[in-house]
């Protein structure tokens, strides 16, 4: 009887054991089929951009083909709705920003959890914002403008496509820690149309946006929202130079549905920091204000936290709520 019942436990043992061998025989034979990268915004702004620079070269890394899927909507949340119901098995990945931090704590009722339904993979890169004033505005400096704004408060209107938008809450924290005060008016979609003639006078940008705008003198940057100086616009300080501390940086990364196995994972991250450490691609990120910058798995999901952490003060700070 005890040898029918070794018998037995062996056999249950290894009928138990033979789905989570499966599993690793498939992640190792990863990817098998096209690998899909959503962007949970519209094709042409600066996260489908991104995915479509990367995007190739990751194709030939895995020997698979890599397609772009847009789904925007809802400041990013269809996307990424979207991406958190599919098959934890690499074959799905998702182009993540700062809005995803930003909207974890701004909506209250999604159909995912974004800190726990997904697996962070890596970093892409940092881009800045850049805190850019209307050339009327009689402010030349940061220490100028909080100076200005000081005497008159409430009467500069800041331009942002959204509440809750990166460059929103950039600006959200610039008040934050200055103790300026001056009115946000939210667009849906793009206001620099507004910004240049002046209805506004003061914008929180993303840098691939504002840059030729800067260049050719129709915007005045007084600053970058990095914590260092931008590649793109290296004359012009950051507001942590002026604000210790300060720092909004917009950034890209990958993740991937929270189940997919880590050896996977593992290889998403290595052929992803091969990718944008590459030349030929890293030139066209830094030539549209996207400075590579590669992460382990661990650092990037502490850099997540952090962010979510981060904005979930502003957002308190400021009462923003969605539209």
């Amino acid at each position: 009887m005890k040898l029918l019942r070794r018998q037995f436990l062996r056999l249950a043992a290894s009928a138990a054991a033979l789905p989570a061998a499966s599993r690793v025989a498939h992640a190792l034979d990863y990817p098998v089929r096209p690998v899909h990268i959503v962007v949970s915004f519209a094709p042409g702004i600066a996260p489908d951009i991104v995915a479509r620079i990367i995007g190739p070269s990751l194709s030939d890394r895995l020997g698979q083909q890599v397609i772009v899927d847009n789904r925007p909507g809802v400041a990013g949340n269809i996307g990424t709705a979207f991406a958190a119901r599919a098959l934890p098995d690499g074959h799905t990945l998702l182009v993540v920003v700062s809005n995803n931090t930003i909207n974890a704590t701004l909506y209250r009722k999604l159909d995912f959890n974004f800190a726990h339904d997904f697996a962070p993979v890596g970093s892409i890169g940092a881009t800045s914002f850049v805190m850019a004033v209307t050339p009327a505005l009689p402010a030349r400096t940061v220490p100028e403008f909080i100076t200005y704004a000081k005497a008159n408060p409430g009467r500069i209107n800041m331009g942002s496509s959204g509440v809750g938008s990166a460059p929103h809450v950039s600006g959200e924290l610039f008040k934050m820690m200055t103790g300026v005060d001056f009115l946000h008016v939210p667009y849906r979609g793009n206001y620099m149309a507004d910004f240049l003639s002046g209805q506004v006078q003061l914008g929180f940008p993303p840098i691939a946006q504002a840059i030729e705008f800067v260049r050719d003198g129709r915007l005045r940057a007084l600053a970058v929202t990095t914590s260092t100086r931008a590649h793109a616009l290296p004359d012009v300080p950051s507001i942590g130079e002026f604000v210790p501390g300060y720092e909004a940086a917009g950034w890209y990364g990958i993740c991937v549905p929270a189940g997919t196995p880590d050896v996977i994972v593992e290889k998403l991250n290595a052929e992803i920091a091969a990718v944008i450490g590459d030349p030929k691609v890293s030139d066209r990120l830094l030539a549209m204000g996207v400075e590579p910058h590669a992460m382990a798995r661990a650092e990037f999901r502490k850099f997540i936290a952090d962010d979510i952490e981060k904005w979930a003060k502003v957002i308190k700070f400021a009462g923003i709520s969605p539209e």
